[in-house]
């Protein structure tokens, strides 16, 4: 048994513990019993009260003798005695049970909606009639003073089975798509119908005509509610003759007076998960609302929350047992959970040994030997001086310290540190003077990282303070510098923004057009709530709003190609300050170099008249006048024509500026093989062009001169197929003169 408390309302678990197995047999389960302390003291009120994977429904007959329970795998109906504490009996179905209801007092009399569009009916002794619907359902109630059972499904239709008859009765047509849920109620016998499309279809059987429609879908969304889509009417429940409870699929209760088209209060579980069950609790004016992961229990009238349950797994159905505090539910697990609180109502009768189990343990604890003592580690009676203590009576040894005598403690506190008192007497002194200081003016500190971002941050902050304490329900929004995740931000100096990268100049005209965009809204926000100025109807075309919008998105696509302007001068300026200054470098280097033997070479040279000669160090580049205006050329020549010369040179220059203006020339090299081969290719060339015979000394007068004769021999110009013998033009056989 687990025991919890919400509202200060205790809540016993009884189906809380461990549970033994179905195949073990009764010997290992009462050797378990004995061995295991937990199973001990577990309380079982009813004998296998479970299924072997998942209970989908649970009802309990209106004599409250029998409590029945729909689950799979394999699809099967449990039928507990509460007068024997055990399992009564058990029928496997041919299909999942949609829905189910007792028609009778006991069981004797059972309806069982399948998946299959299959309605049976089974007796006392078991299954006694099978019939088929013509859409699939999704719920049905039963009539009881014409004896007819009204179906909803997946149709427009209300499809009804009298009973006494034995037959089908003209259906009910509706304006709504599907239907989820019906109800009848049970005093004036209204039956009522739940939509997708989030309305209540209100019919009178007697006369087969529909009476009123609710609105629920409307009615649930009020101020602060997320609407993800259209809620349906996902649980319907009749209170007494005039009161009825809608639950959506967004996770809204809504109770409605007949009378009224408006709802008297709408509950929100903030689950946004649908309702799945309804109940009311007639001693206490409660209700009790089931989604998939909790049951909330409220005042009907206020909506005043008086607890909670939240079981550990995903919430079927739920199912109160008349006139106690105990209810059941039907979970996604093989376990069936049993509540009991006793704020609702008494145990019931078959288990009113809970009252007392209970009541025993809400008494009050009695004071023990330890409520006058203090509990002290080693750390603290060596601090107190207490440790030549330790194996005396006077201290108890429990855990990983001791407990002694409070009157003991404080008095060797008091020994101890005399000053104690005057020294939390300065701390509240300190306290209240730090108190009367927070109400002076406060002097903002710049922080010195990001001083910039700070204080326009200040700024937005100060003009959001002011929008929210005009208005009336005002929440100020904590700004980044009051927040401790970004405070690295103002104090490393890693987090600097650097204004002067291309990146930031780039970005800055958009970041500051939407500052500007957010301070003229907040301008006019303040505007109307102070003034509240009439709304003016705009003429036809376009917008005043989107006149401003396209005017600022033209504004700052210039500022950005200005910026892109600007940062492409300023590397080409910087580019060729870089080209001027290692030309420099160069001259210089080879006059270092060349000026200690300047004044022996000069001799030798005038006498000799030779020119003189420089070295260049390996990995150095000469640049010379001939090399700038083989540049300027090339700069001047097309695309292609770059790349043809470098791909001849053998060299590759690579050019990205959009990650800083890097720049990177390099040689293709080639393998020692590829050469091989390049210089193999050359000498076969050339020494096939010098076995190459010309054709220029053959005499062409013949054959153009007379056209009776060949133009060669074989296939060529004379002979075979040519012009001349054979098949030629003069020769014969088809030759021409």
């Amino acid at each position: 048994m687990q025991i919890s408390s919400v509202n200060d309302v205790k809540i016993y678990n009884l189906s809380h513990g461990k549970s033994l197995p179905e195949w073990l047999s009764d010997r290992k389960k009462r050797q378990l019993q004995k061995q295991d302390v937990d199973i001990q003291r577990r309380i079982e009120l009813i004998q296998d009260f479970e299924m072997p994977t998942v209970c989908t429904s649970i009802k309990v007959s209106r004599d409250g003798q029998f409590i029945l329970a729909a689950g799979t795998y394999k699809p099967r109906i449990r039928c507990y005695d509460t007068c024997q504490l055990s399992l009564k009996f058990e029928r496997c179905l041919d299909s999942d049970v949609v829905a189910f209801d007792i028609l009778s007092d006991d069981y004797s009399k059972l309806v069982f909606l399948h998946c299959d569009r299959h309605v049976e009916f089974h007796s006392q002794h078991g299954y006694y009639y099978k019939t088929r619907i013509p859409k699939f359902g999704r719920d049905f109630a039963y009539h009881y003073p014409s004896c007819d059972l009204f179906f909803v499904g997946a149709s427009s239709e209300i499809y009804r089975l009298n009973l006494e008859q034995g037959r089908f009765l003209n259906s009910l047509q509706t304006d709504a798509a599907e239907h989820n849920v019906c109800d009848i109620n049970p005093v004036h016998h209204l039956f009522a119908t739940g939509t997708t499309e989030g309305k209540v279809e209100c019919w009178d059987p007697r006369v087969r005509n529909r009476v009123g429609m609710l609105d629920c879908a409307l009615s649930s969304v009020t101020e602060g509610t997320e609407v993800q889509g259209l809620p349906s009417v996902t649980a319907l429940k009749f209170n007494g003759s005039l009161t009825v409870a809608a639950g959506t699929s967004t996770g809204q209760v809504l109770l409605y007076d007949l009378r009224s088209s408006h709802p008297l209060l709408v509950k929100d579980h903030y689950y946004n998960l649908p309702i799945n069950s309804l109940h009311f609790q007639q001693q206490l004016d409660l209700v009790l609302s089931a989604d998939s992961k909790i049951i909330k229990i409220w005042n009907k009238d206020s909506g005043k929350m008086f607890s909670s349950i939240e079981p550990q797994t995903n919430i079927n159905d739920v199912c109160i047992y008349p006139g106690s505090g105990m209810l059941f539910t039907a979970n996604e697990d093989p376990k069936m959970n049993t509540f009991y609180i006793p704020a609702l109502g008494p145990a019931p009768r078959w288990c009113s040994f809970l009252d007392n189990l209970t009541e025993e343990l809400e008494e009050s604890p009695e004071s023990t030997v330890y409520d006058d003592y203090k509990f002290v580690t080693r750390k603290d009676l060596e601090n107190l001086g207490l440790s030549h203590l330790v194996g005396s009576s006077l201290l108890r040894a429990y855990m990983h310290g001791f407990f002694m005598d409070i009157r003991l403690y404080h008095k060797v506190k008091t020994m101890a540190n005399p000053f104690a008192y005057e020294e939390y007497r300065k701390d509240k002194i300190r306290q209240k003077i730090e108190e009367s200081r927070a109400q002076r003016v406060q002097v903002k500190k710049l922080p010195k990282v990001n001083k910039e971002l700070a204080l326009k941050l200040m700024e937005e902050g100060d003009d959001e303070a002011e929008l929210a304490s005009r208005k009336k329900k005002g929440k100020v929004i904590p700004t980044i510098l009051g927040d401790d995740r970004f405070q690295v931000m103002f104090e490393n100096p890693d987090y600097q923004v650097d204004e002067q990268s291309e990146e930031f100049r780039l970005l800055n005209p958009i970041v500051s057009k939407v500052g500007q965009k957010r301070k003229k809204k907040m301008c006019l926000l303040a505007q109307q709530a102070a003034a509240a100025p009439q709304e003016e109807e705009e003429p036809e075309g376009r917008a005043s709003s989107e006149e401003e919008s396209s005017d600022d998105d033209k504004s700052w696509v210039e500022e950005v190609r200005e910026q892109r302007r600007l940062i492409y001068e300023e590397g080409r300026d910087r580019r060729r300050q870089d080209r001027k200054q290692a030309d420099r470098d160069t001259n210089l280097l080879d006059q270092e170099q060349n000026g200690r033997g300047k004044t022996s070479d000069a001799a030798q040279s005038t006498k000799t008249g030779q020119p003189r000669f420089f070295q260049i160090k390996a990995g150095e580049e000469f640049r010379s006048f001939t090399d700038v205006a083989r540049k300027q050329k090339l700069q001047k020549a097309s695309l292609e024509d770059r790349l043809k010369l470098e791909e001849h040179s053998g060299t590759s220059n690579m050019a990205d500026t959009a990650v800083g203006s890097k720049q990177l020339t390099f040689t293709l090299k080639k393998s020692e093989q590829q050469r091989k081969q390049q210089q193999a290719e050359r000498e076969h060339h050339e020494e096939r062009r010098k076995l190459r015979r010309s054709a220029g000394h053959l005499s062409s007068e013949r054959g153009r001169g007379w056209r009776g004769g060949g133009r060669g021999g074989g296939r060529g110009r004379g002979g075979g197929r040519g012009r001349g013998g054979g098949r030629g033009r003069g020769g014969g056989g088809r030759g021409r003169f």
